[in-house]
Order: C-alpha cells, then structure tokens, then sequence
C-alpha cells in the first residue's frame, strides 16, 4: 500500500486556517481521496490536554517550556494518529505542524530556527509535509479577525505586534528556502478564493 500524503496548513492566527483546512477535506474527498482533518496541538487525547494547557492565558510559561510542551503534543500526535495514517495510505490535512514552531517559538520567542527544529526532527521522528500551505497575511488584519470572532484571547493571542510581526517574517523565510514545498496564498481573499488557489497548489499531488 502506497503511503498516505500529509498536507499542512500554517499561518498566522486569523488566517483562515480552520476554514481553509475543512474545505480542502471537502474537496479532496469530491476527488475520490480518503482524508482525515487533524489539528495541533491537539488531535488525540493527551495533545489535546497540552493544547489547553499552552493557550490558558492565565498560566506562565517560559519560551523552552513552550517550545518543548508544542513538540510533546507533537510525538504524541505522530505515534498515536497521523503516523498510523500515513501508514495506512490516508491523506492528512493537519492544521499547523512544525513550521509553527519554526515560526512562533523559533522567531517569535527569539530561540533560533534551527534549535526548535531539532526537538521536533526529534518529536516527529523526522515525518515531513508533502505540501504546506502558507496563508499569507497582514498581522494587522489578522489581529482585526481575531477580535471580530468575539472570543477572549488566549494566551499567544494576547502578545505584542512585534511578536507577530516576527512571525510573520519567519514564515516568509521559511516558504523562500523550500518553494516546493510551501506554497503561499493569500490569505486576505475571501474563503471561496483561498480555497481556489489551495485546491490548485495541491493540483500535481492528486490522482488522475
């Protein structure tokens, strides 16, 4: 059996992400391929306890901590679900995978790219994305969505500008250094129109 694809989605929060990733199983299974929707951190369990964990705006944790409970929720994820999947020929559209980390915890809290990929070539036990969808957008604008859902912020969501700012530009870097990998989109279209452009950025991995 063939091995399954692993599709992420990363962005910025505000982005569209959880719309996007719904829409891209819709469309995947319209095409005849069997697609699970996973999300980090989270997803089973155990990660699912860590994601309320590292969003309680009420708790303090250090930027290690952070970068280490995001790739426990992770190796947790991989060996209990998306692993298995993979194994099992699925395709799995994950919202948010190690880029975040690269991105939030590796630029964003200011550790270094490279050390946060360590633990998480550690955590995944070296799984990588066939495709990763970048949902391209203005920190401001993303910041302005959030506050329109009506939802109190939870911990990362309250941080600075600069935070996000610093993320964004990761996220930026990483896409220019793997261009097969990570296709942009923007992400300040309306829904219909990011999943347009998604649906064709992943147009050379579907089936016939």
């Amino acid at each position: 059996m063939a091995r399954g694809r692993l599709i992420t989605i990363e962005g910025l929060d505000g982005s569209g992400k959880t719309t996007l990733a719904r829409g891209i199983v819709d469309g995947l299974q319209a095409r005849g391929v069997d697609a699970a929707l996973l999300r980090e951190p989270g997803g089973v369990a155990a990660a699912e306890r860590i994601r309320t964990l590292v969003k309680d705006p009420d708790l303090r944790v250090g930027a290690r901590a952070e970068a280490l409970l995001y790739a426990a929720a992770r190796a947790q994820l991989v060996e209990e679900a998306l692993g298995p999947l993979l194994d099992a020929g699925r395709w799995v559209l994950l919202d948010r995978f190690v880029d975040s980390s690269l991105a939030y915890q590796g630029a964003g809290r200011a550790l270094g790219i490279e050390q946060v990929r360590a633990i998480n070539t550690f955590a995944t036990g070296g799984i990588a994305p066939d495709r990763t969808l970048l949902l391209r957008i203005d920190p401001a604008l993303g910041r302005a969505r959030q506050d329109g859902r009506g939802e109190a912020p939870d911990r990362l969501e309250r941080e600075a500008d600069d935070f996000f700012t610093a993320i964004a530009a990761a996220y930026d870097e990483l896409a220019a250094a793997e261009p097969q990998r990570i296709r942009t989109l923007d992400a300040s279209a309306d829904a219909p129109a990011v999943l347009t452009q998604a649906m064709a950025a992943l147009e050379d991995l579907l089936p016939g």
